[in-house]
């Protein structure tokens, strides 16, 4: 176990930055927390999660594909990708930790394999850091992640004026030998009495006793009893379209893609889309989920029922609590897990 004094962190980042593009959480002009490049005036935010998830770091926004011109009857074809520099990104939540093998379960674990996240991923270095003050929203333990032993290339703590490092990979290793001579060694025991008060305080949290059993063995046929459920209508009844939940969710990850005349050629982009739009990717010129009621349900089903029949029981959720914070109509996916497991024979 590393450790160095919490004033003394940014010689961590500046050793750090010397050898990789760093990224931490920093406060916005708006009070809220997202992720910036660091720099000597980059400091690092006291709020616990970022307003969106690290998800962008591998699965960007807006992504330029491929660019393609037409000469007559000749197509030439320019492939934008380059050879990324290793980066790393402090202070991912264990939440957010965990989202990423969704993510990888769709883009690196079937067939093709999606080149452009496979790059990002193996390039990205993950600092997580443990969640000190958990937030009312918040319910990852009921999903079995632990906010006291987050996952990552390193797991980190901030406890009793310092800040402790654990490497769990060799990319991991190579962050902080790159630091080596800002950091000592921490006293384990310092460490785990960290983790009893922060797992003291998941435990008093409102959702930390929600059951997610009946939904985690979910059959065929259970399925289409949900699915044809009336509970959609009172779920969706409120629903006004925007797509905010989508958009702070770790774990989304629809897209869209377009081409674009830049005058020059043809410019392909992929960027995000959202299924609880009306016009959402659409096929053969609609979108088949014509109410908002189909597409509500379609989100939930999507993570809490189809993504874990496909993939061994794994919730397409990680409990961050990001869209109950900011749906503007306060639609709760916490009670529609329970509306869900109220289903008559599931």
């Amino acid at each position: 176990m590393l450790s160095i004094s919490s004033d003394k962190i940014n010689g961590f980042f500046k050793a750090v930055a010397a050898k990789f593009d760093l990224y931490i959480p920093a406060d916005t002009v708006e009070g809220k927390a997202d992720f910036k490049k660091w720099s000597e005036d980059v400091k690092l935010s006291t709020q616990l999660k970022t307003i969106r998830s690290a998800k962008d770091f591998f699965f960007p926004k807006t992504e330029h594909m491929v660019s393609y011109k037409f000469v007559g009857k000749e197509v030439s074809v320019e492939d934008p990708r380059k050879e990324l520099e290793d980066f790393v990104v402090f202070g991912v939540r264990a939440c957010d930790a965990k989202s990423f093998k969704v993510l990888d379960n769709v883009y690196l674990n079937m067939n093709p394999v999606d080149s452009y996240y496979k790059n990002r991923r193996e390039h990205g270095i993950i600092i997580t850091l443990a969640c000190n003050e958990p937030a009312r929203e918040c319910f990852c333990s009921a999903y079995g992640i632990d906010a006291a032993q987050p996952e990552g290339d390193i797991s980190c703590w901030n406890a009793d004026g310092s800040y402790f490092f654990k490497a769990n990979t060799d990319k991991g290793k190579a962050v902080l030998d790159a630091a080596k001579a800002e950091l000592s060694d921490g006293a384990d025991k310092t460490v785990e009495e960290c983790k009893k008060q922060i797992k003291a305080k998941i435990d008093a949290l409102p959702f930390a006793k929600l059951d997610l059993s009946k939904l985690g063995a979910v059959k065929p046929e259970q399925m289409l009893k949900i699915f044809n459920s009336k509970i959609w209508d009172k779920v969706s009844e409120a629903c006004v379209g925007c797509g905010t939940c989508t958009y702070v969710c770790p774990t989304c990850m629809c897209f869209d893609v377009r081409d674009f005349d830049t005058g020059n050629g043809i410019r392909q982009i992929r960027c995000w889309d959202s299924c609880m739009f009306s016009d959402f990717t659409q096929m053969a010129a609609e979108n088949p989920r014509h109410t908002q009621k189909e597409r509500s349900r379609q989100r939930f089903m999507h993570k809490l029922v189809y993504y874990p029949m496909a993939h061994e029981g794994l919730f397409s959720c990680v409990g961050c609590g990001r869209c109950l914070e900011s749906c503007p109509v306060n639609i709760n996916i916490v009670k529609v897990i329970k509306l869900i497991q109220e289903v008559d024979d599931i």
